[in-house]
């Protein structure tokens, strides 16, 4: 899969590290912390070039934007995978309006966005559903920061493929 990511701060990462204890009965943890602005259909080198293109067209004028992570909670059935999915909370409207413009753009995969879209950070999925309700009820301290850059990230070679700048 292709995708437009926020970078998350490290601040970021050392909350779900420090979670962790809370979630071990969950069967997956992701060893990298992403925010998804966009899941991107492209499999080709010459799609990802035209998708780049079109993304970078999209998020014109696009200001940098500001995220704040507020809290615990979880998927119970989520639309791919196993569930439940325990994830922090993302409040940003900025990251709304970035992902409603490349939705207008590029449309959407059935299932992962537009309307559909719900943006977080996944901490662990796969687990009992009284462990991700228990989970939910932890209260977390706001982190906020101010998105400068999103990154193309290619799941295929598990490396970025490339970033816009904002203002794009």
């Amino acid at each position: 899969m292709y995708s437009l990511n926020v970078p998350v701060p490290g601040r970021v990462r050392r909350l779900a590290s420090d979670l962790h204890p809370q979630l071990v009965e969950f069967a997956h943890h992701p060893s990298d912390h992403t925010l998804l602005a966009k899941r991107l259909d492209a499999s080709t080198p010459s799609d990802r070039h035209r998708v780049q293109r079109q993304v970078r067209n999209a998020l014109g004028g696009l200001p940098p934007f500001a995220v704040r992570i507020d809290g615990i909670d979880y998927f119970a059935n989520p639309t791919s995978g196993t569930g439940p999915v325990v994830y922090l909370t993302v409040d940003s409207p900025g990251l709304q309006d970035a992902h409603d413009r490349l939705v207008d753009e590029l449309g959407s995969l059935p299932g992962l966005g537009g309307d559909d879209y719900v943006p977080h950070v996944t901490l662990a999925r796969d687990g009992p559903t009284d462990a991700a309700e228990r989970a939910a009820s932890i209260d977390v301290e706001s982190i906020e920061w101010t998105v400068e850059r999103l990154e193309f990230y290619d799941a295929h070679l598990e490396e970025p493929a490339g970033e816009i700048r904002l203002p794009a």
